[in-house]
């Protein structure tokens, strides 16, 4: 019995560590929602906002 709570203690231990060696790590599960998307989403907001002017330029021909 005592070298399952060992054996517990010690992977317990080697897991805390390995998260805390991972860096930035999110433990709040799923994301659902604009504000998951990060800084992939805000790449996106140039190329869409670099279309526009090309839609106005056509509108005034």
């Amino acid at each position: 019995m005592w070298k399952l709570v060992v054996g517990f203690i010690v992977f317990a231990a080697a897991a805390l560590y390995m998260i805390s060696q991972g860096g930035d790590i999110d433990m709040g599960g799923e994301k659902h929602g604009i504000e998951s998307h990060g800084p992939a989403h805000d790449a996106s907001a140039p190329a869409s906002a670099a279309a526009a002017p090309a839609s106005d330029a056509s509108a005034a021909k």
